[in-house]
């Protein structure tokens, strides 16, 4: 935690550091308390619940220099609009970094815009232990990326034979398949409480145990840097299309009026399944049937008519995880009047449409 600290969050004994995630989460014990010990920074500790202008004005009033947080929040503060950010100064912040789900391109931006820096998304997941995949300060930040491996860390991307079983890794860029660790990175765990069998599924025999396997779909462009599709359960597959719906997600939320959006697949007899969106509006604009014939012709531009919703419900909020995840198998439990399944780790209320 010391080097990802250094490498990811480029922290220095001199700075005052904030890192907004829960303590129950993963990302609160290892960022938020180990890694700024070991590098002697101060740590800002708020225990209340979210709200815009309190942040706001933390982030001011405390001089906080490096700020670590999730997508979830940041697009809390984008729909909260541009008015009340102008309202505070923020002099002393100096590195912005994301993490939790994938970050949106129009959140990195909006931080340039807002608070006169861009965000840094970066990507781990509890079995890793520390950040494995960063946007860091030495490199250009490349808008709506996970970032690249950092040092140490050997991320290959892989498909899967779907006749043998068999991993291959694949070499040439942009192409789709699912993010693999080669085993042997610092703070790799050693196992689930009392349950080897998922441990050891995690890693693919074929391999030699050689490969950690994260569930996670991503492309690797030619400059290395890795870009989130979805996880491997999450994909759609519409009109002969395999969709990820991040790729909907982030058209959706590049439109001006959108806050926020989840997308799920919901069953089609003619195409197999539709893509259906979920989407929060920023403040000041009306959910109607003309915004969403305006959303809908946004995304069939960028998009296709193929990969494009097929519909829009305009929501209050989303379901997300206390680690800031959506949980968009809720949102198809609900669509679909099927049973939620276990719902423990559920932060926000599954939303109901307003239109």
């Amino acid at each position: 935690h010391y080097v990802t600290g250094l490498f990811a969050l480029d922290l220095h004994p001199d700075d005052i550091y904030w890192c907004t995630a829960d303590p129950g989460w993963v990302t609160g014990p290892a960022y938020g308390i180990i890694a700024p010990l070991l590098h002697g920074v101060t740590t800002i500790i708020d225990e209340a619940e979210f709200d815009a202008e309190h942040w706001y004005r933390i982030l001011q009033d405390e001089a906080v220099t490096v700020w670590y947080t999730a997508p979830t929040a940041i697009r809390m503060l984008i729909k909260a609009g541009p008015e009340l950010a102008g309202r505070y100064r923020f002099p002393h912040l100096r590195f912005i970094a994301s993490v939790g789900e994938p970050l949106n391109a129009e959140a990195v931006w909006w931080g340039k815009r807002l608070l006169g820096l861009p965000i840094h998304d970066n990507w781990w997941q509890t079995e890793t232990g520390g950040i494995m995949v960063a946007n860091t300060p030495a490199f250009d930040i490349k808008p709506g990326s996970m970032g690249r491996p950092l040092p140490g860390v050997d991320v290959v991307v892989v498909d899967h034979d779907q006749d043998t079983g068999a991993v291959h890794v694949i070499d040439a860029p942009d192409v789709e398949g699912e993010l693999a660790l080669r085993v042997g990175w610092p703070s790799m765990f050693r196992g689930y409480l009392d349950q080897d069998e998922r441990y050891r599924k995690c890693f693919h025999p074929d391999s030699g145990g050689d490969l950690y396997l994260s569930g996670d779909l991503v492309k690797r462009d030619s400059d290395g840097y890795l870009w989130f599709v979805g996880r491997a359960d999450d994909v759609i597959k519409a009109s002969g299309h395999l969709i990820g719906p991040f790729e909907v997600e982030n058209v959706l939320t590049d439109h001006p009026a959108v806050a926020e959006a989840a997308v799920i697949g919901k069953p089609d007899p003619t195409y197999g399944a539709v893509v259906k969106a979920f989407v929060t509006l920023k403040t000041g604009y009306t959910g109607d049937d003309a915004l969403r014939r305006d959303l809908m012709g946004h995304a069939r531009k960028r998009l296709g008519a193929a990969v494009a919703p097929k519909e829009i419900d305009f929501v209050d909020s989303l379901p997300h995880t206390r680690s800031g995840k959506i949980m968009r198998r809720l949102l198809k439990a609900r669509e679909l009047g099927l049973a939620e399944g276990d719902t423990s780790t559920l932060e926000a209320p599954a939303p109901q449409a307003k239109s």
